[in-house]
């Protein structure tokens, strides 16, 4: 009996790391942005809430955003990975760069991306960076011109990349 209850005590651990390590490879990384804490005046005192910016990308092209909102932080960060994983959306790349130098508006925010030579890395600021280099995207510069709000430069920055995707999608309509 007591050999048993030794060996069962020593396995646990392992069954549990090991259960941790067999977990499938995620197919797409995550990247938080942004957690802000909300508090909101109840007639039975202060409600607190989490919002949680997500940007998940699976580095071959494919990016998506969540932003959601929970009582806790772990799961304003679930439900956002959630909702990011359900909007993918799939950018075309020339290389390792963008095809075509655009400025897009979105909200408050404007923003600048252009081709840069192979080597050169991404030269941009925060969440711009984070959602380029989610796509997979390795030479741009990038420039925040607007507002200095997160929220608004990522959803401005992924706006950017998809009229990106729309001007090559009909320059490659009109070769053909």
């Amino acid at each position: 009996m007591g050999q048993e209850k030794e060996d069962l005590i020593s396995n646990m651990g392992r069954n549990y790391q090991s259960n941790y390590r067999d977990q499938a490879p995620k197919e797409f990384e995550e990247t938080v942005v942004q957690i802000n804490r909300i508090s909101k005046k109840t007639k039975g005192g202060n409600q607190v809430r989490f919002s949680a910016l997500v940007v998940v990308g699976n580095k071959k092209g494919k990016v998506g955003v969540g932003l959601s909102k929970a009582t806790d932080v772990r799961s304003a960060i679930r439900k956002s990975i959630d909702k990011a994983t359900r909007n993918v959306i799939t950018i075309r790349m020339a290389g390792s760069t963008v095809p075509y130098s655009v400025r897009e508006k979105f909200s408050a925010a404007r923003v600048l991306i252009k081709p840069a030579p192979s080597g050169s890395g991404i030269i941009a600021g925060g969440p711009m960076r984070v959602v380029l280099e989610a796509v997979g995207i390795k030479d741009a510069v990038g420039k925040i011109l607007g507002t200095n709000n997160k929220i608004s430069n990522v959803y401005a920055t992924l706006k950017a990349l998809q009229t990106i995707s729309e001007i090559a999608e009909r320059k490659e309509n009109n070769i053909k």
